[in-house]
């Protein structure tokens, strides 16, 4: 597993064999009339295929948080891009690392597992807050000028990430 085993694998089925081909979903979809249809089963590598690690009682208080965030970055970016301003745009650039940023599967796991449990209920807060406080500053049309760039300064992760990705 990983990018090098993936590498020599598909070296291999191009140069060293022809039992079979390497096609394009649409390629497949061009040349076979017939397609089953089929219906995967939700699993998760978590413990017993399913996402018990991510939806229970030690993390459940973070996900109305979290929905929260999702509606109001919507309803953010539609409003952005109406009446369209640099520094809005730039709010909502950082709106969309908050929000990631609080979304990672990785704390609800934490939590769970008991491995970190108060650093990541801590990190959750912290994108959640700081996500709705320049949701807030956004709606009110001012906004923290010092606040957003030690948010950018904090939490530079994706620098090519575009807010429209939510309209």
């Amino acid at each position: 597993e990983g990018p090098q085993f993936l590498n020599l694998c598909i070296r291999k089925a191009v140069y060293d064999q022809t039992t079979f081909e390497l096609i394009t979903p649409s390629d497949y979809l061009e040349k076979h009339d017939t397609l089953q249809v089929i219906s995967p089963s939700p699993s998760s590598w978590g413990n017993r295929g399913f996402w018990e690690v991510w939806l229970d009682e030690s993390n459940s208080w973070i996900y109305p948080h979290l929905h929260a965030a999702a509606r109001r970055m919507t309803e953010s970016a539609e409003a952005v891009e109406k009446a369209p301003a640099k520094w809005k745009e730039r709010v909502l650039c950082q709106l969309s690392r908050e929000l990631l940023l609080a979304q990672s599967s990785d704390w609800a796991f934490l939590m769970r597992t008991g491995t970190a449990k108060d650093y990541a209920a801590a990190r959750t807060r912290t994108h959640i807050l700081r996500f709705t406080r320049m949701y807030d500053q956004l709606r009110g049309g001012v906004i923290d000028e010092e606040f957003l760039a030690n948010c950018e300064w904090r939490d530079n992760l994706f620098p090519d990430l575009q807010w429209k990705y939510y309209l």
